[in-house]
């Protein structure tokens, strides 16, 4: 009987991620629809002290497969490992980062595994909603077997996901095979607050690798040197999108930036047309973000991009058009030209810091 949520953690340099940290935190509500319990999985070497801080992020339970072939990720060891887990185990729902590491182990797992995997989820839930709304809409006598055959019973996970180039959110169920997997966007649940001196159970699990499954060599690893700034760490964002013009307005917007103590983001189209690194767009096809304060300077507000903002604690946008579909998921929306407003609101900003100090 499949019973019990797992998180897989991702770990690098002995951190763990903080995607792994949000995860924790939306299966402890998961897990309570459920009546289960949430279960850690931390892979690495010498990684067994890390467990306590998972614990404290929500986990009841941490499993740890520490072995010298797992001191770096690489996909068949990882995938050996967590394989003969999830057989051991049998778990009923196993959730994964979207990251570089999730997208690449994730997949195996499940086809290794034959279960279902939904990937790039945004949202994730466990609630009668839909099967009430089949009941409602059908009219065969046997409409509960139907829906439990669908799996639109309170036991199956709703994943959804954008679809169809982010044109629709899309829910998707796996009713007929187990665990249940997805991977979910870093950025999207919230970080839940830590629970410190949160006591669980640490268990060690054994997997006899040999030296065929290490199928690539790592002769070094080269550490990037630049202090990269993660768009999803930023409590304020000021983000460009077609209507700013030219590559050079991110130069005012990082002012704006500077003074409020935040960093540059954008829309995808400045990203294609090469304006701004790719490490800095919000949406569907870039990055998650959910900052205190999101400055949408010129952003129409497509659906991709609404996608991934629109968790912000407080939305102005900006846009000379008062019919923009920006405007429909922010807290303050101001219609005219940013090439206008954004030198007056350096101006103001630069007084009223000067006035502060």
């Amino acid at each position: 009987m499949s019973k019990d949520l797992y998180v897989v953690a991702e770990q690098r340099d002995g951190e763990i991620a903080k995607v792994t940290l949000e995860l924790l935190g939306e299966a402890t509500k998961l897990a309570a629809d459920l009546g289960e319990k949430v279960v850690g999985v931390l892979m690495g070497d010498g990684i067994k002290g890390k467990a306590q801080e998972m614990i404290e992020a929500g986990a009841d339970k941490v499993i740890v497969i520490e072995d010298p072939m797992l001191a770096e990720y690489v996909t068949e060891p990882y995938t050996k490992a967590l394989t003969a887990l999830i057989k051991e185990y049998d778990p009923n729902i196993v959730l994964f980062g979207a990251s570089s590491i999730g997208r690449d182990l994730a997949p195996r797992v499940a086809a290794r595994i034959h279960t279902g995997l939904t990937a790039d989820c945004t949202h994730l839930d466990i609630d009668m909603e839909k099967y009430f709304e089949f009941l409602h809409a059908t009219s065969t006598a046997d409409t509960d077997a139907i829906a439990k055959k669908l799996g639109m019973d309170d036991k199956t996970l709703k994943m959804t996901r954008p679809a169809f180039g982010g044109n629709l959110m899309a829910t998707i169920i796996c009713p007929r095979t187990r665990p249940q997997m997805a991977t979910v966007r870093p950025g999207v649940m919230k970080l839940a607050e830590a629970q410190p001196g949160k006591q669980g159970e640490v268990e060690d699990f054994k997997v006899e690798f040999t030296p065929e499954d290490m199928n690539v060599t790592i002769k070094e690893v080269i550490k990037e040197t630049k202090k990269a700034v993660d768009i999803t760490d930023a409590k304020v964002l000021v983000s460009g999108g077609r209507g700013i013009g030219s590559a050079d307005f991110y130069k005012e917007l990082q002012k704006v930036a500077d003074l409020l103590g935040g960093e540059i983001s954008s829309s995808r189209a400045n990203v294609d047309a090469g304006w701004i690194a790719k490490d800095r767009q919000v949406g569907q096809t870039g990055k998650t973000v959910r900052p205190d304060l999101y400055l949408a300077c010129g952003i129409s507000g497509a659906i991709q991009h609404i996608a991934g903002m629109e968790n912000s604690e407080c939305v102005i946008s900006i846009n000379k058009n008062d019919t923009a579909a920006i405007f429909d998921v922010s807290d303050l929306g101001i219609v005219g030209d940013v090439k206008v407003i954004i030198p007056k609101l350096i101006d103001a900003l630069t007084k009223y810091k000067a006035a502060q100090n």
